[in-house]
């Protein structure tokens, strides 16, 4: 496969979880052009032209499994090494096999013994795996010597995979030195230029430099350039360990820019194997297709999360003791009875976004979701009809920075893709998009599917096809969507009747005919969708308040 390939799978986001030998096999057998991929990447744009082939990469994504294989050394004390890394993997829903390189005597006091795999067993270990299983992301943690990182990058030569996350596991938690300083050499002239991204701690950084001090944030930020010009293409130096910070500073290079990336510091002992973990789930997020800034964000989060869930865990009698990689799914399978991934009352006000009315009023779009948000708008639509994939997806990224902290959900128009790039909650689509149960096989079981209807049967197909609500309209006339026949309130009420699933009323819906339609008084009527009312005025966070108290008062009467 060409290079140029490799350029293009980050930007189809569709095909995310299809590994490059399986996207060669699906332009070959459909006949399908580089150029068609790098200028039809939208799977909306797609659809329409190659419909069936959009349909087998759905049903190809849901059959592949993403695999990270951990090539490190075994913790006999289950915190660190390959046991954290396979269990960050499960907890990141993605397949981890394994290569031992060194068996450890540790636990949560320290590190008791080191016994090294001799490198020829590990090379067996490698090919055993590597060709028989399509492994997407290789993540490396402890390689003792310089032989062991030879043999690795032999084998990566002879079996490519998408993506190397090297952790270079140097010192321990705890202090313990866990590699020869001699391995220093191979690592920078051979494996660091096969990486993707390479994450080191501040020691870790320290000794890939030839022992300079690094003691703030700015040492940090010279030493991701640094560490860079040694060849990997994206670097991530963790600052968990610099001295005066409140905050946990990490900062991440990508050959052109530091982002300082900070998250609140979990005061408790129960850190043994978070760099590990961190690498891991970052090697996880790339195995499905997450493009590398969002995995390591993603990553970090995971790692903080996990960190405050276990800050009391008490494993051991030392200074360093493990923590709970699994408590999402402990989280996901407590609360799946109280907590459902669509909650149909967020539908009450639902705001939908428009780029023209924003320029008119000279105000950015996230200016205008942050003051929908104020006002009480319980769940936003991004629609951005006339901007570039690029563009659509930063500010689907800004604005999913505003709802999320709020609990608003944000879902994108149309554009499978973008929310795919961005991670939103959700995608809405009309019936002239791509079809609901396409839409729900590329996003998944969890984020929400809406779908545009006007009657009945488009109502039924919503539901045959997996979405989680219906938008019914236009109510009433509108000017933000041109030949749009409206279905009247009386046709709202047919639709409702007949939908099996919640239902948001949409088409000129203001603060003077809201109350009319919320009360034609039917169960699964769970709101209203507005566009002009609130973003066509001059304080989108005042017409808010305004609405969401008319409709708060229809609820309580």
């Amino acid at each position: 496969m060409s290079s140029d390939c490799m350029q293009v799978i980050p930007t189809t986001m569709y095909m995310r979880a299809i590994s490059l030998f399986t996207l060669s096999r699906f332009m070959q057998s459909w006949r399908l052009s580089m150029a068609e991929v790098v200028l039809r990447g939208s799977p909306h744009v797609l659809y329409r032209r190659r419909p069936a082939l959009v349909r087998a990469m759905a049903a190809e994504a849901r059959r592949k499994v993403s695999h990270v294989l951990t090539v490190a050394g075994s913790d006999s004390g289950a915190g660190a090494g390959i046991q954290a890394d396979i269990k960050a993997c499960a907890a990141a829903g993605v397949y981890c096999s394994s290569v031992v390189t060194a068996v450890t005597a540790q636990n949560t006091v320290g590190v008791q013994g080191v016994h090294p795999v001799p490198e020829d067993f590990v090379a067996e270990q490698l090919r055993s795996v590597l060709s028989d299983m399509e492994v997407d992301v290789v993540k490396t943690g402890m390689l003792h010597s310089g032989s062991v990182i030879e043999v690795l990058c032999s084998s990566l030569k002879e079996f490519p995979v998408r993506a190397l996350v090297v952790d270079p596991v140097m010192v321990s938690t705890s202090g313990d030195m866990l590699s020869a300083p001699s391995t220093l050499a191979v690592y920078c002239n051979k494996l660091l230029p096969l990486a993707d991204i390479v994450t080191p701690n501040l020691k870790e950084a320290s000794a890939l430099l030839g022992g300079c001090s690094l003691k703030s944030v700015a040492d940090m930020y010279s030493a991701a350039k640094l560490i860079h010009s040694l060849g990997p293409r994206n670097v991530l130096v963790k600052g968990g360990d610099l001295p005066d910070s409140s905050d946990a500073v990490d900062v991440f290079y990508d050959g052109e820019k530091c982002h300082e990336l900070r998250g609140s510091r979990v005061v408790t002992r129960n850190t043994h194997g978070t760099g590990c973990t961190l690498a891991s789930y970052i090697a996880a997020e790339l195995a499905k297709g997450s493009p590398v800034m969002q995995a390591v964000q993603r990553a970090k989060s995971y790692v903080a999360s996990a960190l405050c869930y276990s800050k009391d865990l008490v494993i051991g009698n030392g200074p360093q003791g493990p923590f709970d990689h699994l408590m999402k799914l402990k989280n996901h399978v407590s609360g799946l009875a109280q907590k459902p991934l669509f909650n149909p009352d967020d539908l009450l006000l639902y705001a939908v976004t428009d780029s023209g009315m924003n320029k008119k009023w000279g105000r950015s779009i996230t200016d205008a979701v942050k003051a929908a948000i104020e006002g009480g708008a319980t769940i936003i639509q991004l629609r951005e009809k006339e901007a570039d994939t690029q563009d659509f997806v930063e500010a689907a990224r800004s604005c999913l920075a505003i709802c999320r902290p709020c609990n608003v959900p944000l879902l994108i128009n149309d554009r499978v893709d973008v929310a795919l790039a961005c991670d939103a909650d959700g995608v809405h689509v009309g019936q002239s998009d791509m079809p609901a149960h396409l839409v729900r096989s590329l996003l998944g079981p969890r984020k929400i599917v809406g779908v545009s209807c006007k009657n009945p049967a488009q109502a039924e197909q919503a539901w045959a096809d997996g979405a989680n609500y219906i938008g019914c309209g236009g109510v009433f006339p509108t000017s933000t969507k041109a030949n749009n026949p409206t279905v009247g309130l009386d046709g709202l009420r047919t639709v409702c009747m007949a939908s099996k699933l919640p239902v948001v009323a949409i088409g000129g819906i203001s603060v003077g005919n809201a109350r009319s339609v919320l009360e034609i008084s039917v169960p699964n009527l769970k709101g209203v969708a507005v566009v002009s009312a609130l973003f066509d005025q001059e304080c989108i966070a005042t017409e808010t308040r305004r609405l969401r108290s008319i409709l708060s008062d229809v609820l309580r009467t």
